[in-house]
């Protein structure tokens, strides 16, 4: 998409207001709303802020950055529409006041790794299946961790009470041209799973930026509220981000595929699953970022908790769906939603590189359920374990060879600070178990 279209679909969709989103360290959208008559300023990348304001950026004497909007981010949100007129927005980069790149913003850092990718020879597309659940709200707006829903995998109506959403998420989603290939009701109750199709990384990551807004601001309109926290509940299955992907060679052809290697896999996949495996604990602390992520990543509720591959085995973090072809890719089952798309997928796309640099070798692939082996069979078999909790997951993402590869010292740093922050927060927290627990007893 060009200037010149964005400009003309402004004029023929009559839109007035226009908004500028990007995203800070900790994968929150950040949005710059501005009138008709400042978009032409916009395009050209000429829209200012105040980047100290912004968690994880810079210092107050080095706060003036600008707004690089990527023109083919550019939609138009149909749930914005009033009176006749439209509401669009467009994705943009951060960069400094002499015209640099910002090092700090986590889409210009997925850029640069993915250019380390290219020189290597390879592309990433990535697919990724955020879960998330639909929470009534009372009559002032509160949310009641209740769903009055009472359906599970693969359920329908009456007893999954938010198909209608769902059905308006879809829709909105299409209109904002997602391709979607599927959705569902999930394996607990008011858990749900929209799936649309693989992009490039880039892509992938705007994508899910996108969806996860889509899904919170419809949700909404019915009167429900959307949530991506891993585990809202407990005793029942938590949300996870399982994310495919794999690696195209520059003239288009899948690098994980070879008709005659074993399962049809190429040496590059299986060097890219060796890298995933080797810097799995360094990566967790991103791809599952919140003090909450590891009351899901516990054994019984289907999330991986152990370091292993399969081809078959949806207990093991990495596995390798059936599809073949231009279809061939691993599925890493661990991320959750509440990651930074654009973080997780450097750290996971440097990972699998340090695999395929080095020609690591994958080890032997795990076809029983890892849960219910004993703790002498998965340390004969050579299974590690992902971290069992944020402070643990820092210690790794610190320790990590390749983290300061794939975030760059300034994202490193600022994100080891802030996490950091939030898990001292939670460890002198005095929680309603301990006072449940304990306060009558002692």
């Amino acid at each position: 998409m060009t200037r010149d279209d964005i400009m003309k679909i402004i004029e023929e969709k009559n839109v007035n207001f226009f908004r500028l989103q990007f995203v800070d360290i900790f994968g929150f959208m950040k949005n710059v709303a501005i009138p008709r008559s400042q978009i032409k300023k916009a395009l050209d990348g000429q829209m200012m802020f105040d980047g100290s304001s912004i968690d994880g950026f810079v210092r107050i004497n080095e706060s003036d950055m600008y707004l690089k909007p990527d023109y083919n981010s550019f939609l138009v949100l149909p749930w914005r529409k009033r009176d006749g007129i439209n509401a669009a927005r467009i994705i943009c980069d951060v960069y400094r006041a002499d015209g640099t790149p910002f090092i700090g913003c986590p889409r210009v850092n997925l850029k640069r790794v993915l250019a380390e990718a290219k020189e290597l020879g390879y592309t990433m597309n990535v697919g990724t299946e955020c879960e998330f659940f639909l929470f009534q709200q009372d009559e002032q707006g509160k949310m009641k961790i209740e769903t009055n829903d009472v359906a599970g995998y693969f359920d329908v109506d009456p007893e999954d009470t938010g198909i209608g959403c769902r059905r308006e998420i879809i829709e909105t989603l299409e209109a904002m041209n997602f391709e979607i290939e599927a959705s569902h009701h999930e394996v607990a109750e008011g858990q749900h799973e929209i799936n649309f199709k693989y992009a490039d990384a880039l892509t992938a990551a705007d994508n899910t930026l996108t969806f996860k807004w889509v899904v919170r601001s419809i949700a909404a309109k019915h009167g429900f509220h959307a949530t991506f926290m891993p585990k809202p509940v407990f005793g029942i299955n938590g949300s996870g981000m399982h994310t495919n992907q794999s690696l195209f060679s520059l003239d288009g052809e899948n690098a994980f595929f070879d008709e005659n290697g074993p399962l049809k896999l190429s040496e590059t996949a299986y060097h890219y699953i060796a890298g995933i495996l080797k810097n799995a604990r360094g990566f967790t602390a991103v791809t599952n970022p919140l003090v909450n992520s590891y009351k899901r990543l516990v054994p019984g509720y289907e999330a991986p908790v152990y370091v292993a591959w399969s081809a078959s085995n949806r207990s093991a973090l990495v596995r390798i769906p059936a599809s073949r072809g231009l279809g061939t890719r691993t599925e890493i089952r661990s991320p959750d939603p509440s990651c930074n798309p654009y973080l997780a997928l450097a750290m996971m796309l440097q990972a699998g590189l340090d695999g395929v640099k080095n020609k690591l070798v994958a080890p032997e692939s795990v076809n029983v359920d890892i849960f219910h082996m004993t703790p002498a069979e998965k340390q004969t078999a050579g299974i590690d374990s992902l971290p069992g909790s944020l402070e643990e997951a820092l210690v790794a993402l610190k320790q990590s060879p390749i983290s300061k590869e794939a975030l760059g010292e300034h994202i490193l740093n600022k994100y080891i600070e802030g996490k950091t922050q939030e898990w001292n927060s939670y460890r002198t927290a005095v929680t309603d178990w301990e006072t449940n627990n304990y306060i009558k007893k002692y």
